[in-house]
Formats: C-alpha cells, sequence, structure tokens
C-alpha cells in the first residue's frame, strides 16, 4: 500500500502567490479540486508522447462537469518556440477561453515551461495547474511559477513569472520514464543537495541505484527534499532578486551547452555538466574546497552523468554564457559554493579563470 500523500506548501507575498504541491500515487481524482467550481472549460497542454495521458485526463475533467479539450504539442525542448504558443493562444482563443477557465499541463519541464508562459499570457493571466511526469519536471520546472520559451539566441529568454494554481506530483508516472530521462532528472535534485540539503547528497551516496529506482521510498524522499529546496526559496524570493538565483547553479553553462547542442542534450545532462565546472570554478578562485569539488564528480558519476564536454567548443560556449539571464553588462556571474548549503555569487571580469576551469572538464 502506497503511503499518503504529502502536501509542501509555496507561499508568496500575495494570496495568488500560495500553492500547494501535491507528491503522492494516484492523484490525477484530485485536479478536479485543486482547478475548483468556478472554472467552467480546460485547455489540456500535452506532448505527443503522452496522448494517452492527455486522453484520460480530458475524460476524467468531461466526467467531472468541465468543458474539457487538447492542445497537442511537439515533444522535449520543440514545444518551446513562440510558434507552439500562438497555436496554443489560438485554441483558447476560438474557444473563448476568459480569465476564470484554466490550463493543465500534462508532461515534462519543456510542457510545464510552455503552459505556463501561454497561461501567464492569455488575457494577461489565466489559471494553470501543473502535472509533471519526468522527474526534472517534479522537483524543478513544475514548482516555481519560472515560464518561459526558447529563441535562436538563447534559452528562457523570453518568460514571465506565473505560479500555477497547484502542482500534482503523481509518483505512478515515473513508473514508465525511460531509465536515461529518470537519471538526467536526478542532476537537479544533486543541485538542491549541494545548495541547500546535505541529506539529498547522503541518500545517494548510501545507494546510487536505489536513488534511480522509480518505485523505491529513497527515490521519493530526496524528490520531496529537492521540493522542499525549491519551495522554500520560491517563497522567499518568487521573481529572482536575490537567493533564489541559487537554483541556478550549475545552469550558467549548463544554458550554453544547449544552445551549441541546440537542445539535442537533456536538461539534466547539460546541468550535471555544469555542476562539475561550478565545482571547478568554485576550487580555482579557493571558494570552493577540494572535498567538496571531488565530491561533486564522485556522485554525478555514480549516477551516470556526465562531468566533461568537448574541448573544441569553448568560444562558442562563451559566447552563449554572455547571453545568460544572470550576465550584468560585461560581467559573466556565477553559482559557486563556499561549502555545501552555503552558494554564492560570483562575478568574473577576467574570462580566463573560465577558461582555466573549463580546461578541467574538457574532453
Amino acid at each position: 500500500m502506497n503511503p499518503a500523500p504529502t502536501t509542501i506548501n509555496v507561499t508568496g507575498s500575495a494570496p495568488a502567490e500560495n500553492y500547494e504541491v501535491i507528491v503522492g500515487n494516484g492523484l490525477l481524482g484530485r485536479l478536479p479540486g485543486l482547478l475548483g467550481e468556478r472554472v467552467k472549460k480546460v485547455l489540456i497542454i500535452h506532448p505527443r508522447a503522452l496522448r494517452a495521458t492527455g486522453d484520460i485526463v480530458k475524460a476524467d475533467l468531461e466526467a467531472a462537469g468541465y468543458a474539457a479539450m487538447v492542445a497537442e504539442i511537439p515533444d522535449a525542448e520543440e514545444g518551446k518556440h513562440i510558434e507552439v504558443a500562438s497555436f496554443c493562444w489560438q485554441v483558447l482563443g476560438k474557444n473563448d477561453f476568459t480569465r476564470s477557465d484554466a490550463i493543465v499541463a500534462v508532461g515534462g519541464g519543456a510542457v510545464t515551461d510552455l503552459a505556463g508562459f501561454v497561461a501567464a499570457t492569455w488575457l494577461r493571466g489565466t489559471k494553470v495547474i501543473h502535472i509533471p511526469t519526468s522527474l526534472l519536471g517534479m522537483v524543478d520546472a513544475a514548482v516555481g511559477g519560472k515560464t518561459g520559451i526558447n529563441t535562436a539566441e538563447g534559452k528562457n529568454l523570453v518568460g514571465a513569472f506565473h505560479p500555477p494554481a497547484g502542482v500534482l506530483v503523481d509518483l505512478d508516472t515515473l513508473a514508465t520514464l525511460p531509465k536515461n530521462e529518470l537519471v538526467t532528472g536526478m542532476a537537479e535534485v544533486v543541485k538542491c543537495g549541494f545548495i541547500a540539503d546535505e541529506r539529498i547528497l547522503e541518500l545517494i551516496e548510501e545507494d546510487p541505484a536505489d536513488a534511480t529506482d522509480a518505485t523505491s521510498a529513497r527515490l521519493r524522499e530526496l524528490i520531496e527534499r529537492a521540493i522542499i529546496v525549491k519551495a522554500k526559496v520560491v517563497s522567499n524570493d518568487l521573481r529572482e532578486s536575490g537567493e533564489r538565483e541559487y537554483l541556478n547553479y550549475g545552469h550558467t553553462l549548463a544554458h550554453a551547452i544547449e544552445l551549441v547542442e541546440r537542445y539535442s542534450m537533456r536538461h539534466g545532462a547539460a546541468v550535471s555538466i555544469g555542476m562539475a565546472f561550478a565545482a571547478e570554478l568554485g576550487r580555482s578562485v579557493g571558494r570552493t574546497s577540494d572535498a567538496v569539488a571531488d565530491r561533486h564528480l564522485d556522485i554525478l558519476k555514480s549516477l551516470g552523468l556526465p562531468t566533461t564536454y568537448r574541448g573544441d567548443r569553448w568560444q562558442a560556449l562563451l559566447d552563449g554564457m554572455r547571453r545568460d539571464k544572470k550576465t550584468r553588462g560585461d560581467l559573466l556571474r556565477f553559482v559557486v559554493l563556499d561549502g555545501i548549503g552555503s552558494p554564492r555569487m560570483l562575478d568574473v571580469p577576467d574570462t580566463s579563470l573560465l577558461f582555466a576551469a573549463y580546461q578541467e572538464i574538457a574532453q
């Protein structure tokens, strides 16, 4: 018998920014309760790969009395484009969606990013509920209210802050997730361990195989701990004006890698390489101890995550990092660790420091 669901609260400066993240098994029946009685129409946005799941959600909502319809979008990062958002806006317009209606996102992080952006921009803001089906979506993209789409110039450069009305983390969906998707999603879990919760790192070190078992109690605890880390940070800093920047640990290089790879590399794999780089950068400037830097490599490798990248791509990566949202003028900014649970921002005026650190992970 599965344990009872866990509810994690995210709070904000206004009532509209408060919502619950519910973690457990068999949670789809809770969706009408999150939608509420005012909602009459629901648009379910899902990728092609989850057509069957989208149809199930649609049937359940229709049985509950909602007028439900679906918008099927391309899989993964291919769905995070302005043309796809425009298609969703067209569906909303043709069906006369009002501000009191709702959008439900079913899928991984790319889907919740896109659906959240559509919700944020339709009538300047309509209700959205996320049902993440990937590990990365559960612990990162679906929680926090950051939405966005990609452009040729970079990832998530166009977006909005738009907190969801609720998040249903149904662990049953992990049973059908390809192993590689589960492993790459662990990078965001590891990140939460290094910036805030060392117990996450210990749970992985104790049994890496069990940590990536979709049915294990260990993985559920890791998911809940990672969500708690993000919920706490988001509650204190919704719009990334301070503490929330620490959630970008490893992401400056990661986003550049994704851009160079034209989004063919999984986000978690890029973040893993980005954390290995951030550890080396922190070590090189005397902020991160050898023990902590080496622990990055040990943990990431134990999960089967990458920690190196092509040495001949440095200039393209540097160009990509200069477009990053965290850049301020000519200063490139990185999150580094003074210790586990002690992230800090590092402004880097001299790119030679970055190049030297990159040589430690270049292959």
